[in-house]
């Protein structure tokens, strides 16, 4: 790629580095290693996701912090210390390749009430600050369709500006994508902007092609949860051995991938994996009155009282649901029904809608678990996106040959207290709790 004064843009060897704002559990980091990258920081104000984010990339340096309150330099030192743990005894330039990131949404989202007003719309600026003080080659900016409306004109528009002004290209800020043109068996339109510094503008993503998986090959080889009691009361159990058969025997390329059965086709580094362990797969119990009426329930329907709807199993999901967090109310989001059994679908059958891989590990709260889901960017979406900019860089990046430990169990049945401790928060900077009553 060249440059608008002509000059060959330096090429990028090795695997190029990332920092990820605003990361929760890890959507976007996860698409970005796996589409080469090394993601040495990850942000984000809430300690919960930031020490699951831990648990699944024990070698990202973690920032517990307010991004209204945060400098680039402050950023920069975590992507140092990120680094040393990465890549140890090799020498780092201190060059950041990429800055990504979703600021928070909801003030945009179509899924709930939008508000002009919502104080999160203006994490937009907040994220194009810091990427104007880090000065990264390439950027990716991360929304829901709610950004383009009319009514979010100057936000956006400012934040465009910005960036531009700053000597970055941009695509992809007039249109969004379906997580279903890139494999992933979940209805979710998301805005990818994507930027180059001195341009030119990167190219759009690249579609899959093909028909999305369907529900039905997302949950292939996953154990009847019903015959682990054990799941009543944790997230996690040793499989009975024929449903260790039934997931290596699953037939679907989809399934396969995720539970890791098949090879991965992708340059993140291997993690170690137990195919007996099934993780965020805590029972939700349900009142025989609810069984009754979810049973009666047509999949790719809503039950008419709980307003709750039922995969199809031969379609693909609706979008899959945040909820609130604590400063809002800590709201419950809508869990669809199971496209088979009468009951809501666990963490981990979210999960594979979503594209995660089985050995990634969400918390072990069905309320933290499913927000952190619905919070993220499906991995598939986020790798596409990455892709470009790898390409941008002129990055010929390996899949390292090391297995990966993942970080402890614990990490992901922390307390919001005790997790805090552990990454490091600064108290006046975390979510504040707020009563369902306001």
């Amino acid at each position: 790629m060249v440059t608008p004064a002509g000059t060959e843009r330096p090429r990028v060897s090795g695997r190029p580095t990332a920092i990820d704002l605003f990361a929760g559990a890890g959507g976007l980091s996860l698409g970005f290693e796996q589409a080469g990258f090394d993601v040495l920081a990850a942000v984000d104000y809430d300690p919960v996701h930031l020490l699951v984010h831990k648990y699944n990339f024990p070698h990202c340096e973690v920032l517990c912090r307010d991004a209204h309150r945060l400098t680039g330099a402050q950023v920069l030192e975590a992507a140092r210390v990120g680094a040393r743990k990465t890549r140890p005894g090799q020498p780092w330039s201190g060059t950041i390749d990429a800055v990504i990131g979703g600021p928070s949404c909801q003030g945009f989202s179509t899924g709930g009430l939008r508000d002009d007003d919502d104080e999160r719309n203006q994490l937009i600026v907040e994220f194009v600050r810091l990427v104007c003080e880090i000065k990264p080659r390439v950027v990716c900016l991360e929304n829901v369709p709610g950004l383009l409306e009319p009514r979010f004109d100057d936000i956006r528009t400012r934040a465009i500006k910005k960036l531009r002004n700053a000597g970055y290209a941009l695509s992809g800020a007039d249109g969004w994508y379906s997580a279903t043109d890139f494999g992933v068996p979940q209805a979710r339109k998301r805005v990818v902007i994507l930027g180059v510094l001195d341009g030119p503008a990167p190219d759009s993503l690249e579609i899959a092609g093909g028909t999305a998986p369907t529900v039905g090959n997302a949950l292939e080889g996953l154990p009847l949860i019903e015959e682990y009691p054990e799941l009543l009361v944790g997230d996690a159990t040793h499989l009975h051995a024929d449903d260790v058969a039934r997931r290596l025997q699953a037939t679907a390329s989809y399934a396969r991938r995720l539970s890791g059965v098949a090879e991965a086709n992708d340059l993140a580094r291997a993690r170690a994996i137990d195919s007996a362990l099934l993780t965020c797969s805590l029972r939700t119990v349900h009142t025989p009155a609810t069984v009754t009426r979810f049973a009666a329930t047509e999949p790719g329907t809503v039950e008419p009282k709980s307003r709750l709807y039922r995969l199809p199993l031969d379609g693909v999901s609706r979008t899959l649901r945040a909820g609130t967090g604590r400063e809002r109310g800590a709201h419950t989001s809508p869990r669809p029904i199971h496209p088979l059994l009468p009951r809501v679908i666990t963490v981990r059958e979210a999960a594979r809608l979503h594209g995660y891989p089985d050995w990634f590990r969400l918390n072990g709260t069905s309320w933290h678990g499913h927000r952190q889901i619905g919070n993220s960017v499906p991995p598939p979406l986020a790798r596409a996106a990455g892709d470009v900019l790898r390409r941008v860089l002129g990055a010929h990046p390996r899949r390292p040959r090391t297995v990966m430990e993942l970080g402890e169990a614990a990490w992901c049945r922390t307390s919001p207290q005790d997790a805090a401790a552990l990454v490091g928060a600064v108290a006046n900077q975390l979510p504040p709790q707020r009563s369902r009553a306001e």
